[in-house]
């Protein structure tokens, strides 16, 4: 106890003056001493605490080192410790309020642990201890980080009833941000209706994740509901702006998009060349004034479409253009500058970052929607903008303007990402890749897929299969199967069904079937099945039919047979139809084969005769 007083931070020294004693703090480093009239001194090491300031500095120390204690018992996953630790921390003789529970329930908000919070949200009841806002807020973040939006919802209606507390926007932000998150309608209605009940109002962040649901929903009668309600409590900015093109692109609205897109450039060139980054988050410089609520449910018809008004983004509310700028090159040199050194004390981002981000989203639309004209243009403004495009710009553009009979753009382009140290993305590389297989550039092809070092999905990989499988490479094709292993990239049934074409036979059509190539091709057959079995995937009606064309060219009559009968089961089964196609491939196999007349025909009860079965019949 002495040390710890010794190392106490306060230094009071007593000065006499007139027979009094008067405390004064001390600023320099050295010990505390007392001074006396006669100008000596004399060392002091115990501070001068006195009272109940004694006893409060030690009880402050206690429940720290109590928390420190509980948060260690936490991480080390010592749940009772941390229980009994709790327990004697809110038993200690000191008074407690709201605020010493803070560190605990901002610890469960970011682990998460949703159990412990609650846990210790019961004790403070028993203990009577009222929450405030920073408390509620931990809480309810702490469950929906864990995943429990019900519980979540729950608490905030029940804390709500309490005249002693109600829960303020942030808390109903964050639980909506939640809702966006794990994409829950349910929960997010239900705080809506709440906040309009409560007359809790909205602001801009309730408007981003109002888009997000809207975004997941597919919704875009719901988004434009959202702009035009946004437009009329706040004025435009380029995060605000950038919610909304981002929005719209992946709804695949492109028009409104772009003109929101062409506005932001307007905002950043006139007047908005920074915005605030918070501990990695962006921000807008402007106060956020939260808009108050009507008491009417207009928040849910904005969040899910139920009003159908449709506002054209490059309008607002009242029919008013917001959109003219075409920009002159004073502007665009006025928008290059805003790439200068920034100011010294300002933790500030250029809006031409936020910028760029807009473009790749709008580049990234154009790819999924393969509008090159309107993707070259962006590009184009970009440049002229001074705007440099990144290895995600590329990523989008490519997918956007390369085609199967222009493979060699999508080359330039990596040329040109090469020049510009640029690393291109794996789907970049597979992009290309693919389209080089649909020209048969298969040493272009194979030389791209090498280069990939990670891979989710198996379309370039199927796209060289099926080149190889029409230039009749089937060894080739093990390679390809080869870096899908590498890569531990699982099959698709798109995969499957060109094993199937590639490896389904063995000596045909150069040679008869034989003994050993019939055993080989059902060994083959065999193998691929297992494997497509194991991946729980079943056969199509293209793999179905891959394997009884290579059952027919290796002479298997009787085992093709037995497939078709098998799939007519299944198809009976699954009351599904094999299709015409399926039994003009036996009927050719069994006419190649010279085992079958017109009477075998018409025995085919589920089939229906077209033009190719009465070629196969008449040839």
């Amino acid at each position: 106890m002495y040390r710890a007083l010794w190392l106490s931070p306060l230094r009071f020294i007593l000065s006499s003056s007139s027979s009094k004693l008067k405390p004064y703090v001390y600023r320099g480093q050295a010990r505390s001493r007392i001074y006396n009239g006669d100008g000596c001194s004399c060392s002091r090491s115990v501070t001068t605490l006195i009272g109940d300031d004694f006893f409060r500095c030690q009880d402050e120390s206690t429940r720290k080192i109590l928390q420190v204690q509980i948060f260690d018992a936490l991480r080390s996953g010592e749940r009772p410790g941390a229980s009994a630790l709790l327990l004697k921390f809110i038993q200690g003789n000191y008074p407690l309020g709201a605020d010493d529970f803070h560190g605990i329930l901002s610890y469960c908000a970011r682990s998460p642990d949703p159990v412990f919070v609650m846990e210790t949200y019961s004790l403070m009841c028993n203990k009577e201890i009222s929450l405030d806002s920073r408390s509620l807020l931990f809480i309810v973040q702490s469950l929906c980080n864990g995943g429990h939006l019900d519980k979540a919802s729950e608490f905030i209606h029940a804390v709500g009833e309490d005249d002693s507390i109600s829960p303020v926007l942030p808390i109903y932000n964050y639980f909506l941000g939640a809702c966006a998150k794990m994409r829950s309608v349910y929960h997010a209605s239900k705080c809506l209706e709440l906040m309009d009940q409560r007359r809790v109002g909205k602001n801009e962040i309730t408007y981003a994740a109002l888009l997000k649901l809207a975004v997941f929903q597919h919704n875009l009668s719901a988004v434009n509901d959202i702009w035009r309600h946004y437009f009329d409590h706040y004025s435009l900015n380029i995060l605000s702006l950038r919610k909304f093109v981002w929005s719209y692109t992946r709804l695949g609205d492109l028009k409104s998009a772009y003109e929101l897109l062409q506005y932001m450039v307007d905002l950043a060139v006139r007047r908005e060349l920074y915005v605030q980054s918070n501990q990695g988050k962006l921000r807008s410089t402007r106060l956020d004034i939260p808009v108050p609520s009507n008491g009417e449910t207009e928040s849910e018809k904005v969040a899910y479409g139920v009003n159908d008004h449709m506002v054209s983004p490059r309008v607002d509310a009242h029919g008013n253009s917001i959109v003219d700028c075409n920009l002159s090159g004073a502007q665009s040199n006025e928008i290059e500058s805003s790439n200068m050194a920034l100011p010294k004390g300002h933790n500030n981002i250029p809006a031409t970052k936020v910028l760029r981000w807009s473009f790749n989203d709008v580049i990234h639309a154009c790819g999924r929607s393969k509008n090159s004209d309107l993707a070259k243009q962006l590009m184009l403004q970009m440049q002229n903008l001074g705007l440099l495009p990144s290895s995600h710009t590329y990523d989008g553009f490519i997918r956007a303007v390369a085609f199967p009979g222009g493979y060699e753009y999508g080359m330039s382009l990596l040329k040109v990402m090469q020049q510009q140290n640029l690393k291109p993305y794996d789907s970049t590389l597979a992009t290309v890749s693919a389209y080089c297989s649909k020209a048969f550039q298969v040493d272009l092809a194979e030389h791209l897929l090498d280069q990939i070092s990670e891979c989710s999905y198996a379309y370039p990989f199927n796209n060289l299969l099926a080149a190889y499988d029409s230039l009749d490479q089937p060894e080739r094709a093990v390679q390809v199967l080869a870096r899908m292993k590498q890569l531990k990239l699982r099959p698709d049934m798109r995969t499957y069904e060109l094993l199937f074409s590639l490896f389904g036979n063995v000596n045909a059509p150069y040679e008869e079937g034989n003994m050993l190539s019939q055993a080989d091709c059902c060994k083959r057959i065999n193998a691929i099945e297992m494997d497509m079995v194991r991946n729980g995937f079943q056969h199509s009606s293209i793999s179905r039919r891959n394997v009884l064309r290579a059952l027919g060219a290796e002479g298997m009559v009787n085992e093709m047979i037995r497939h078709l009968q098998k799939a007519e089961n299944l198809s009976v089964y699954s009351k599904t139809y094999l299709g015409t196609p399926t039994y003009n491939i036996v009927l050719h196999s069994l006419l190649e084969a010279s085992e079958v007349s017109f009477h075998h025909v018409i025995a085919f009860k589920k089939f229906s005769l077209d033009q190719h079965t009465y070629r196969n019949i008449d040839c």
